[in-house]
């Protein structure tokens, strides 16, 4: 299912969901497109560079972070920035934008570290090889994020072409079990273009949104909209 909308509108613009959607586009547009390939290669995260066991392109402290803002293919990109502008806004709404700039920023981290501990762990000299690239564990995080601050609004979209909705709740639990799955049962990474998409990292990037939501609701740190206040967008 594609996610169209929620339903909610925020009450105040979310400066920084959008920034970091049009990042992520300029990034695919001016610096991968005209050669996707090294561009990937040179930016990506290698498992590999954290345990010593290879020399990346860059030190592993910097590939984190750039490894944020690449995406394999159109679809990979477009997928990824549906979802961050459909949940991000509200979540953003409820931390503040700057707790929420940096909860996304952790929220990545926390992901990429995730799929790196299961890829040395487990995975072959080869796996730890493969780049690993895009925001999809940060977007994890502000799933889990919203699947903890907004569990009962209503997700609108399209399954194939067939319009559909359901709770917030099911949709994103739905979403988690099939990473889970895929991340248990599935390739350490998949690739793309020279590039691997790595389900552990949305595993590992949603609880952490789960819990690092929850520790700061039940500290009284950000404030959801109430649902009496909640109105169509």
């Amino acid at each position: 299912m594609i996610p169209l909308t929620d339903g909610l509108s925020a009450r105040n613009f979310p400066f920084v969901n959008i920034a970091l959607i049009l990042a992520n586009f300029a990034v695919w547009l001016f610096y991968e497109l005209p050669h996707l390939n090294s561009s990937i290669f040179h930016a990506s995260f290698y498992a590999c560079t954290v345990d010593g066991s290879c020399k990346g392109p860059e030190p592993w402290g910097i590939s984190w972070v750039t490894a944020m803002f690449m995406h394999a293919s159109w679809s990979h990109i477009l997928g990824n920035m549906i979802f961050l502008f459909v949940f991000g806004k509200n979540v953003e709404d409820a931390f503040g934008h700057l707790r929420y700039l940096v909860f996304y920023f952790a929220g990545g981290f926390i992901a990429m570290m995730t799929q790196t501990l299961m890829t040395l762990a487990f995975g072959t000299a080869l796996d730890a090889r493969v780049p690993n690239l895009g925001a999809s564990g940060a977007i994890a995080a502000v799933l889990g994020a919203y699947f903890v601050l907004y569990p009962t609004s209503t997700v609108r979209g399209l399954l194939v072409v067939f319009p559909i909705r359901m709770s917030a709740w099911f949709f994103l639990g739905f979403w988690f079990l099939y990473q889970l799955f895929e991340a248990n049962f599935g390739v350490f990474s998949a690739g793309a273009n020279g590039g691997g998409v790595a389900f552990f990292a949305h595993v590992g990037g949603f609880l952490f949104g789960v819990v690092v939501t929850l520790a700061l609701a039940n500290a009284g740190r950000i404030s959801p909209q109430e649902a009496q206040s909640l109105a169509p967008a």
